[in-house]
C-alpha cells in the first residue's frame, strides 16, 4: 500500500510539475513577462558562401520565423569564421552569436529563444549551447530550441518529408543521403536515421563526409540490397561546398566507379518547407516550455526514496 501511495504521489507532483515532454517542463514565457520586458528569437546558422542556396534555406528560414513571430524581434547570427570572413570581404557582414546577443541585451530584451539550423545535436550545437550559457545572467530567461534531429520522433518526420519530397522510386533504385559528420557521439545520430529508414521501409542509405557511415559502408549495403540507380543528394541544411564538391563530384564519381547510376540531387534540407516548420516548431515550444533541470529531478527522486 505504501509503494501505491509513493506511486500515486510521485505520478500527481510530475504532473504538477507541467512534464508534457521529456526532458521539458511546462514555462510560459508570456506568463511571466512585464510591460517593461521584451522577447526575441535568434535565428544561428552555421551560414555559407553560396548565394543561391543561402537564399533558399537560411534567408528562407528566417522569414519564416519572423512571419510565425511577427510580434517579436527576429535577427540571425552565423558560426562559422571562416565563412563570415569570406562574406566580409564581398561587403556581406554577418553577426556571430556573440555580437547578435550584445546587441540584443543592449536594446532592452530581457527574453530570448535562440533557434539553431543544425541537423544534429553535435560539435556545433553543443558549442553554441555553451556560449548561450555565459549569457544566462544577463536576461531573465534565455532558451535553446532543439536542431532538427535533437528529438528522436523527428527522424520519421523528416524522412517521410524527405521521401514526400523526392518522390516515388523506381525498382532498384535507392536515395543516398550525405551528412557532414562529426567526432562528437552525436554522430549516431546518422546511423539511427539510416535504421529509422530501413524500419520504415525506405531504400533510403545515410552515409557522412567526415563521419560513419562511411561512403564504403554505403556502398555495401546498397549492393548488399541489389540497388542498382541512387539518388544522391545532401542532408545538410543548405547545399553549399560540400553538397557541390564532395558530394557532387567525388561521392558521385566512386558511386559510379563501383556500377551506380547515379543523380544528383544538389538540395539543402532547408529548401523544403516541411523541414522548416519543424524547426520554426522547435523555437516555438520553447515559448510554453523550458529543458528540465536533472538536477532538481534527482534530488525529488531521492526525497521520496526515503520516505
Amino acid at each position: 500500500m505504501k509503494k501505491i501511495l509513493i506511486g500515486l504521489f510521485l505520478t500527481t507532483s510530475l504532473i504538477s510539475f507541467g512534464i508534457e515532454k521529456e526532458g521539458y517542463v511546462d514555462s510560459k514565457i508570456k506568463e511571466n513577462m512585464t510591460k517593461n520586458d521584451k522577447l526575441s528569437f535568434l535565428i544561428v546558422h552555421f551560414g555559407t558562401t553560396f548565394d543561391d542556396t543561402r537564399v533558399k534555406t537560411i534567408d528562407a528560414l528566417n522569414n519564416d520565423a519572423k512571419n510565425k513571430f511577427s510580434d517579436f524581434k527576429v535577427v540571425e547570427a552565423y558560426t562559422s569564421r571562416i565563412i563570415m570572413r569570406r562574406l566580409k570581404s564581398r561587403n556581406i557582414i554577418k553577426d556571430n552569436p556573440a555580437e547578435a546577443i550584445d546587441k540584443l541585451e543592449k536594446e532592452g530584451y530581457t527574453y530570448l529563444i535562440v533557434q539553431p539550423s543544425n541537423i544534429i545535436p553535435g560539435i556545433e550545437f553543443k558549442t553554441l549551447e555553451k556560449q548561450i550559457e555565459l549569457y544566462k545572467t544577463k536576461f531573465k530567461d534565455i532558451r535553446i530550441g532543439a536542431p532538427l534531429l535533437g528529438e528522436n520522433e523527428n527522424y520519421k518526420k523528416v524522412l517521410t518529408i524527405l521521401k514526400k519530397d523526392i518522390g516515388d522510386l523506381e525498382d532498384n533504385e535507392g536515395v543516398v543521403l550525405v551528412g557532414h559528420g562529426t567526432r562528437d557521439s552525436a554522430n549516431s545520430t546518422y546511423a539511427c536515421v539510416d535504421y529509422t529508414a530501413k524500419d520504415l521501409g525506405l531504400p533510403f542509405y545515410v552515409g557522412t563526409i567526415e563521419g560513419y557511415p562511411t561512403i564504403d559502408n554505403v556502398i555495401k549495403n546498397l549492393k548488399k540490397d541489389n540497388i542498382k540507380k541512387v539518388i544522391l543528394t545532401p542532408f545538410m541544411f543548405v547545399a553549399g561546398d560540400h553538397a557541390n564538391n564532395d558530394i557532387a563530384v567525388d561521392w558521385k564519381e566512386k558511386l559510379e566507379e563501383n556500377g551506380f547510376i547515379v543523380i544528383n540531387r544538389v538540395k539543402g534540407l532547408g529548401e523544403i518547407k516541411e523541414i522548416r516548420e519543424l524547426m520554426i516548431e522547435n523555437a516555438n515550444f520553447m515559448i510554453t516550455h523550458k529543458k528540465e533541470d536533472m538536477i532538481s529531478k534527482k534530488l525529488f527522486y531521492s526525497k521520496q526514496k526515503d520516505k
